[in-house]
């Protein structure tokens, strides 16, 4: 740290730790933030609920250079398609910049700023003076690359110009909550994905064993990689652990509600690297939770929701730091891959099927992994598709739902078939010719269901075609009044209010107005009512939008045309559209 940093940290370190602030009840509105590798994954986070999307660019200078990423060119268009949708993107430059590199970085901060970007995540300070000095308007998020872990360190982050900080992974509930109530900065935390096992933005392994640096966006996952102990010169028997530094991925749902009362304005979903069927569930999922910890209700993520999170892609799930230090929880040391969720142990054997108590749904066409021992007695997985479900008396099937618990009346099958199995009857699953060697399956090897093509199938629909699935709620006003012109407005819209898909509209939406050209005239038989003029305001869609509160405000009896009503509605979309894709 230099002298200049070094007073900085000191003057703020005493103004901040004077006295704590009165409450640790959320600061503001909450967003939910989603990662976008590609377009697609851009479409599936908006089209699910996300209220902000982060992006890295092709050009390098952020931590997951091995995603597809954005050029420079496709900004304009990026910032446009995301503010119609009220949604706010945030370009990463998260890795440490060399003094011969600041010229480039320059040009790529110029391109962020002149296409309407409205945040970069920044590691280096030097990055975030840089964006300052070119411009001052554009915020800057402190990313989680910079290990901030006290109220202390945000406190040197406000003073070089920083609006936001995403705090380090490593930090409980409890910590969190301290942290809140000696800062004003927001605070954004991750919830769910991916974890390192060293300090994000501090660990040099991947570098040091194979020259590729995670703090320049290339980091090799040495952290995946098995590892033995060797104590005194002696190698320690650890049985099957051998992935010592692999954590499990968090899945922070039940702490939504402890955050979000600490403090915390932004969730953050880890997935740059992930597919977008990855990110619209997620998205989805904790879309759901934070809307109902923000009306006051009780959120409970059932079984299923979980294994269908567990199939997009997990390591097995973990609260991570949230909950406190518990490393044996945080990292099994059993594996690194994703594993899917336990379908059950291989009971018997024969040909090319394997026979088990199925413990959740099954059907054609699912992929399988069985584990299983290979030459060196080492534990390795071997992949396949369902081919064909059969009972104990042959009967075949197509889909079996699983049992949680041996108390489960039925493992019903599907429509396709009446008769399911009964309680802890077995089902016979068969692969193709050649997927499986069986000559090293044997008795009570567990089986992991690791993709479902139907879930997928569905999650694809959620962001398909090019009419909006996810839409903000608009709230309206509408002046009627005999002798003048027909008049419409945007109203500010409450923060909190649901929305038709069951959604809390995070973004406030700008005020616009709208005038019909003719004065209206005297109702002789008709006049305008409430009804009948919501009922055509209401008819939004194919845009981004529903129609909310409307206030309708009637003066004499005034006729208002069809016509006149419809062309109204669609001048504000229009007006409305344009406004929201105004550069800064």
């Amino acid at each position: 740290m230099d002298n200049s940093a070094a007073a900085i940290f000191k003057s703020t370190v005493m103004n901040h730790t004077s006295g704590m602030m009165d409450s640790t009840q959320n600061k503001g509105d909450v967003e939910l933030l989603a990662p976008a590798g590609d377009w697609e994954c851009v479409r599936a986070a908006v089209e699910n609920g996300a209220d902000a999307i982060y992006f890295g660019l092709d050009c390098g200078f952020n931590a997951r250079y091995r995603a597809k990423n954005f050029g420079l060119s496709d900004l304009p268009q990026l910032a446009d398609w995301l503010h119609r949708r009220s949604v706010k993107g945030y370009a990463t430059l998260n890795t440490l910049i060399f003094p011969d590199e600041m010229s480039k970085v320059a040009k790529v901060v110029e391109a962020i700023a002149t296409a309407g970007i409205d945040a970069v995540l920044v590691q280096d300070f030097g990055v975030a003076r840089l964006v300052k000095a070119i411009c001052p308007e554009l915020e800057i998020h402190a990313s989680t690359q910079m290990s901030l872990t006290s109220a202390e360190t945000i406190a040197v982050a406000q003073q070089l110009g920083l609006s936001r900080v995403v705090l380090a992974r490593e930090l409980s509930v409890k910590e969190v909550r301290r942290i809140s109530q000696h800062t004003e900065m927001p605070l954004e935390v991750f919830i769910h994905g991916a974890l390192c096992v060293a300090y994000s933005g501090q660990c040099l392994t991947s570098e040091s064993l194979g020259g590729r640096s995670a703090n320049r966006g290339q980091c090799a996952q040495a952290c995946r990689l098995p590892y033995e102990v060797i104590s005194d010169g002696e190698t320690q028997d650890l049985g099957d652990m051998r992935y010592l530094l692999s954590p499990q991925d968090l899945a922070g749902y039940a702490s939504i509600a402890d955050l979000y009362q600490a403090g915390v304005a932004s969730f953050k979903i880890e997935g740059r690297l992930k597919s977008p069927e990855y990110v619209a569930n997620i998205t989805n999922q904790y879309r759901q939770a934070i809307n109902a910890v923000i009306e006051g209700q009780e959120h409970q993520v059932s079984i299923q929701d979980q294994q269908e999170m567990e199939l997009s892609f997990s390591r097995g799930f973990s609260p991570g730091w949230l909950q406190g230090n518990d490393h044996k929880r945080l990292v099994p040391g059993l594996d690194s891959a994703k594993r899917g969720i336990l379908l059950g142990e291989v009971t018997s054997i024969r040909a090319r099927e394997i026979c088990l108590r199925p413990q959740t749904a099954v059907s054609l066409g699912d992929g399988l992994a069985i584990r299983c021992r290979d030459e060196s007695d080492e534990l390795v997985d071997q992949g396949g598709r369902v081919y064909s479900l059969k009972t104990n008396d042959n009967r075949s099937l197509k889909h079996t739902s699983g049992c949680q618990t041996e108390d489960d009346a039925v493992i019903r099958a599907s429509s396709h078939n009446k008769n399911g199995l009964h309680r802890n009857e077995q089902v016979w699953i068969g692969f193709g010719a050649g997927e499986i060697d069986f000559s090293k399956i044997a008795v009570g090897d567990a089986v992991f269901k690791n993709d479902d093509p139907k879930l997928n199938r569905r999650l694809r629909k959620s962001y398909a075609g090019e009419k909006p699935h996810f839409r903000r709620r608009i709230d309206l006003c509408l002046e009627a009044k005999v002798g003048d012109c027909l008049r419409l407005s945007t109203v500010r819209v409450d923060p909190a209010c649901e929305n038709a898909l069951g959604t809390v509209s995070k973004q406030q939406l700008p005020e616009v107005t709208v005038r019909g050209e003719q004065p209206l005239s005297e109702a002789i038989n008709q006049p305008a009512n409430r009804e009948q003029l919501r009922e055509k305001l209401s008819r939004l869609g194919g845009t981004p939008f529903f129609l909310g509160d409307l206030d309708v405000r009637l003066e004499g009896q005034p006729m208002v045309p069809v016509g006149m009503l419809n062309q109204l509605r669609r001048d504000l979309v229009d007006r409305l559209l344009m406004k929201l894709v105004e550069r800064p």
